[in-house]
């Protein structure tokens, strides 16, 4: 299995368009989630700009559970990302991971055209 290029190079294709999927998920995350977060807290902000202080940061986030839980959730989202991307690059795609992608690269052949990603991997 491991030598068929046909196989590689729709691994690496189907692997690139989840990188891409991933950080387009990251990026709505920031553009959603972010700005209504930072706006609930644009007062401590302020505050916080004139007179930093950590207290000052753990009280704006104590007070606004909702902009910190969305906040880190960004952070978190983003963190965890980076640190796929970077095992994957450093060490290669784990065994798992390319079985996952093999079983979904038999499933969108088995669907054939009515998958959404089937025109990315026709012959």
């Amino acid at each position: 299995m491991a030598d068929d290029p046909q196989l590689e190079a729709k691994i690496q294709r189907l692997h690139r368009l989840t990188v891409w999927g991933r950080w387009l998920a990251v990026g709505v995350a920031w553009l959603v989630l972010a700005p209504p977060a930072l706006w609930a807290m644009r007062e401590q902000i302020a505050i916080l700009h004139e007179y930093f202080t950590w207290a000052g940061l753990r009280y704006s986030l104590a007070f606004h559970p909702w902009s910190a839980i969305a906040l880190a959730f960004c952070i978190g989202f983003t963190a965890s990302v980076l640190v796929w991307q970077s095992r994957n690059i450093l060490f290669g795609l784990p065994q798992r991971e390319r079985q996952r992608l093999v079983n979904q690269l038999i499933a969108i052949e088995r669907q054939g055209r009515k998958h959404p990603l089937a025109r990315w991997f026709r012959p």
